[in-house]
C-alpha cells in the first residue's frame, strides 16, 4: 500500500506532462485537417515524412537511411565535438578561477562581457578566421558555449565549504585529492547547470552555422535546401527532429546530472 502510494505523486506528474502534450497535437491535427493549409501539415503526416526520409533504413544501419546518414549524423558529430571541447575547457578553466579569489577578481568582468553576448553574432568573425566548413561550426560551437560552463563551474568552487577544505589540510590531503574528492562534488550541480545551458546553445549554433553558405550536409542545410525548393513538408520534418534532438539530449544529461550528483552527495 505504502509502496504504491510513493508511486503515485511521481506518476501523476509524468501523465499530466504527456496528456498534455497528447492533447496539443491533437488539436494541432485536428485544425490542420479542418483548414486543409500546405503551410501547416497535419503532425502525423509530418511524422510519417520524417520517418520515410530518415528513419525508415535497413536494420543494420540502425534503420537510418542514406539521407540521415548525410544529415542528421554530420550535424550531431559537430555538436558532440563542440560540445565536449566546450564541457572540458569550461570545467578546467572554471575550477582554476574559481578556486583563485584574484583569478576569479580579475577575469569574472571577462566572463560576464562574454557570456552576455548573442551567440550567433560571433558566427561572422569565425567566418572570417577559419573560413566556411567544419572547423568554423566546431569553433563557434565550442567559443559559444564555453562560456555557462566556465561562469557555472567557477562559482561552485567558490562555493565549497571552507571547513571542509581546512579538515583536508588537516589530513594533509594532496591538491588532487581536494579536487576529486572535494572541489568537484561540490560544484557538480553547478557545472551541470552550466551543461544544460551549453547544450541548448551547441544545437542552436549547430543548426546556424549549417544555414550559412559553404555547408553542404547537417540539419540546418537541410533546411536551407528543404525552403530553396519550398518543400515546406520537409522543413515542418527538420524542426520536429531537431525538437526530439533537444529533448533526447536533454534527458539524457539529466539523467547523468541526476546519478553523478545523487552519488556525490552520498559520498
Amino acid at each position: 500500500m505504502s509502496a504504491e502510494a510513493g508511486r503515485g505523486p511521481a506518476a501523476v506528474p509524468f501523465l499530466l506532462r504527456w496528456s498534455v502534450l497528447l492533447l496539443a497535437v491533437g488539436l494541432w491535427e485536428a485544425g490542420a485537417r479542418a483548414r486543409g493549409s500546405v503551410y501547416a501539415p497535419p503532425p502525423l503526416r509530418i511524422a510519417r515524412h520524417a520517418y520515410d526520409l530518415w528513419f525508415s533504413g535497413p536494420v543494420g544501419h540502425l534503420f537510418l537511411t542514406g539521407a540521415a546518414v548525410d544529415t542528421i549524423l554530420p550535424s550531431l558529430g559537430r555538436m558532440a565535438a563542440g560540445f565536449g571541447l566546450a564541457a572540458v575547457a569550461g570545467t578546467a578553466l572554471g575550477i582554476a578561477v574559481g578556486r583563485s579569489r584574484r583569478a576569479y577578481a580579475l577575469c569574472n568582468p571577462v566572463l560576464q562581457f562574454a557570456r552576455a553576448v548573442p551567440p550567433p553574432a560571433l558566427v561572422p568573425v569565425f567566418v572570417v578566421v577559419f573560413d566556411f566548413g567544419t572547423p568554423m561550426q566546431v569553433a563557434s560551437i565550442v567559443f559559444s558555449a564555453v562560456w555557462p560552463v566556465l561562469v557555472n563551474t567557477a562559482e561552485g568552487a567558490r562555493a565549497t565549504d571552507p571547513l571542509r577544505l581546512e579538515v583536508a589540510a588537516v589530513l594533509r590531503l594532496t591538491a588532487p585529492e581536494r579536487l576529486w574528492f572535494l572541489i568537484l562534488p561540490s560544484a557538480l550541480p553547478r557545472i551541470f547547470a552550466g551543461l544544460r545551458l551549453s547544450l541548448s546553445l551547441s544545437l542552436i549554433l549547430m543548426v546556424f552555422s549549417e544555414l550559412l553558405p559553404g555547408s553542404d550536409n547537417g540539419i540546418g542545410f537541410a533546411l536551407t535546401d528543404a525552403q530553396t525548393r519550398s518543400d515546406l513538408l520537409t522543413v515542418w520534418a527538420a524542426l520536429l527532429l531537431l525538437g526530439a534532438l533537444g529533448y533526447l539530449l536533454n534527458t539524457g544529461l539529466l539523467a547523468a546530472e541526476r546519478r553523478l550528483v545523487g552519488r556525490g552527495r552520498a559520498a
